[in-house]
């Protein structure tokens, strides 16, 4: 996938947050998290928000949370511990890829793996795939958040979204029978155009990523995880406009060809107009002679 360049933000003092980003990359403070997080295991509560998670930490666990970008703070002045609100792939994802929380449910009852994987997907039927397409990205370093505010499935950051701006709206597209009915996103060239046109409008790039698997699996169970590809697009509409002031300045053979293109153009132009000021004479005498007969 080609990377545009960052689009960094403006701190008060003018200057951007570029220098901040690199000298603390979203890979070593997810390494930090999952060191800190693993020695006590936090716990995350679901709750019944479309299969939402309120998890409770320490302070300085708190401070390492927001930096890598998971959940929203909740305020709350008067508790002991700070609480995040997760999103179902935001839990998994700390459960299942870096095994640094428990889960438990209303009832304080701790939750497997794979019972955790059957509550999200009796919420949401589209769990597995958009979970899929999440990890993806979170493994390669980008901060993803939700992007039904830009009429996309997430959107995705280079950094944190208080440091920058982000950069991609994120459609997820399953191919395959075992998605069933979910297949056939964007196959109509009216949704393509919607698509791209709600990105384009908050000055992001669409980024489809097509999620099929290698062998026929069953989405029952997160072993279907191994067997699922990604397959990443990024589609941009073509402006002609901007093509041509961007255009650089042709070489030295393609001036002599054009050249000589406009030399031979001109030459045809001069034949045709020869012959057809001699046609257009001829008419009028023939009718000059008529008249006079």
């Amino acid at each position: 996938m080609d990377l545009p360049s960052p689009r960094w933000k403006k701190g008060k003092d003018g200057k951007d947050f570029s220098s901040l980003g690199a000298a603390n990359p979203i890979s070593a403070i997810v390494s930090e998290l999952k060191a800190s997080f693993t020695s006590s295991k936090p716990v995350a509560i679901l709750s019944d928000l479309g299969g939402r998670a309120v998890l409770g930490v320490e302070p300085e666990q708190a401070a390492i949370l927001n930096r890598a970008a998971f959940g929203h703070a909740i305020e709350n002045a008067a508790a002991q511990k700070h609480w995040f609100q997760l999103s179902h792939e935001e839990v998994f994802y700390l459960c299942h890829a870096l095994s640094c929380i428990r889960v438990e449910s209303q009832d304080q009852k701790q939750m497997s793996e794979v019972e955790l994987w059957d509550h999200f997907r009796s919420g949401s039927e589209s769990f597995p795939e958009m979970y899929k397409a999440y990890s993806h990205l979170r493994l390669k370093n980008w901060v993803v958040r939700s992007g039904l505010q830009y009429g996309a499935d997430f959107v995705a950051y280079r950094h944190h979204p208080a440091l920058v701006h982000s950069e991609f709206a994120v459609v997820v597209v399953p191919e395959g029978a075992e998605f069933g009915n979910r297949c056939g996103r964007l196959e109509v060239w009216s949704d393509l155009l919607c698509a791209l046109r709600a990105s384009g409008s908050v000055a992001k790039t669409l980024l489809v990523l097509t999620i099929s698997s290698s062998s026929s699996c069953e989405l029952s169970s997160p072993d279907c995880l191994e067997q699922l590809v990604v397959h990443e697009r990024t589609i941009t509409r073509w402006i002609p406009q901007q093509c041509r002031e961007q255009r650089c300045e042709p070489s030295r053979d393609e001036a002599k060809r054009e050249e000589l293109v406009s030399k031979k153009v001109s030459v045809v132009f001069n034949r045709c107009s020869v012959i057809l000021g001699f046609t257009i004479l001829s008419s009028l005498l023939v009718c000059k002679l008529k008249l006079r007969q």
